[in-house]
């Protein structure tokens, strides 16, 4: 088959869509023998010479420019190249293609349904009218974890016969790192908590704030709160928070790390205290333990299944039930922590895009007939 990707969060996001579809692109081309592939960009990406690349610029100044570049432009390009099926990663598409063509949507969660009031509007809108449509539409349903795969069947039912449940895979990246090169740039020199992530409601930062404040007063040292990720939507209330928190001097807001630079902050970190209410996969759990971080992570949706018998858990809505976690980490004998570590790669060791492209490769083989 030819299979054209919509590669465009490659080269206008930086979260976690980027990081699932830059590494679905490599995995896919370097494993693949059985298809031909098509990368739709909004910019030609030199590396990536042994794939068409068809470079369709996005002018986001222009909702209608944006709008006709989504619903006719590429479409016409897609048909111009005779593609077979079409994978959106972002899960918002593809439009108007011929009846003939498959289509593969990638589902990484359902919070724009199940948590609408953290959306912003327009989000929840274009979700609310879309995606029933477009999961209809679609011809097989990459789900990232088996909870992602209960709440399609759940609130989608028609999705059942179409949905591979394939985990995501860990980026090469990430391994521990026993340089101090970022820290010492950032002048941080004393023990810290990281987490990782958009700063916005789902990630239930407001909660860690609290939970953190508990377990200051719980431990005599002085153990700083490194908050990495951008400012995200609906975030006013985290800040609002954070600027009459007691221990204010001693959480960092990071913005945007690059990869090799979180590496280094998940190795030396004492752990990683990710409390979200809710995520699709859990990405940041996985980067830790390849770094040999421990992880106190919330107890709900598809957390779990990424953090198996290794990772703490604590209720995401009971702040004293984060702190706890947190103080009992922290307190760990050094050869405890050192167990921990090992389970950690050990746990991480499962999860490769290698897995994660054959997966994808054998439910290609389903379209093709």
């Amino acid at each position: 088959m030819k299979i054209a990707i919509i590669a465009d969060p490659i080269d206008n996001q930086k979260g976690g869509i980027h990081v699932f579809t830059r590494e679905l692109v490599r995995a896919l081309l370097a494993a693949d023998q059985e298809n031909e592939y098509l990368l739709i960009r909004e910019k030609r990406d030199p590396a990536l010479s042994g794939v068409r690349q068809a470079v369709i610029p996005n002018n986001r100044i222009g909702l209608g420019l944006a709008a006709l570049r989504l619903f006719f432009v590429v479409p016409l390009v897609l048909w111009w190249h005779k593609v077979d099926a079409v994978l959106e990663p972002a899960h918002f598409g593809p439009f108007n293609l011929p009846r003939r063509v498959k289509r593969i949507t990638a589902i990484h969660d359902l919070t724009p349904i199940l948590f609408s009031h953290y959306h912003r509007y327009h989000s929840q809108l274009l979700q609310k009218v879309f995606l029933k449509g477009i999961l209809r539409r679609a011809s097989l349903i990459l789900s990232n974890s088996g909870h992602t795969t209960a709440d399609l069947e759940k609130h989608y039912p028609f999705t059942a016969p179409k949905i591979a449940t394939i985990h995501l895979g860990l980026e090469p990246g990430f391994a521990p790192r026993a340089g101090r090169e970022y820290l010492e740039a950032q002048q941080i020199r004393h023990p810290y908590w990281l987490s990782v992530g958009t700063i916005e409601p789902r990630k239930n930062l407001a909660r860690l704030l609290e939970a953190y404040r508990l377990f200051r007063e719980r431990v005599s040292e002085k153990v700083l709160l490194l908050i990495a990720g951008q400012r995200g939507w609906k975030a006013e209330p985290f800040f609002e928070a954070l600027e009459k928190h007691p221990y204010r001097e001693d959480i960092r807001l990071m913005g945007f790390v690059p990869d090799e630079a979180l590496s280094e902050l998940y190795s030396h970190a004492v752990g990683l205290a990710y409390p979200s209410e809710y995520e699709g996969f859990g990405l940041p759990v996985l980067e830790a333990f390849a770094c040999g971080c421990p992880v106190v992570c919330s107890n709900v949706s598809s957390l779990p299944e990424v953090g198996g018998q290794v990772a703490w858990y604590a209720d995401p809505y009971r702040e004293d039930s984060i702190a706890q976690q947190m103080t009992a980490l922290y307190l760990l004998q050094e050869e405890e922590r050192r167990q921990l570590k090992e389970a950690a790669l050990r746990r991480a060791a499962e999860f490769t895009w290698e897995r994660y492209a054959s997966e994808c490769i054998r439910a290609f083989r389903r379209l093709g007939g």
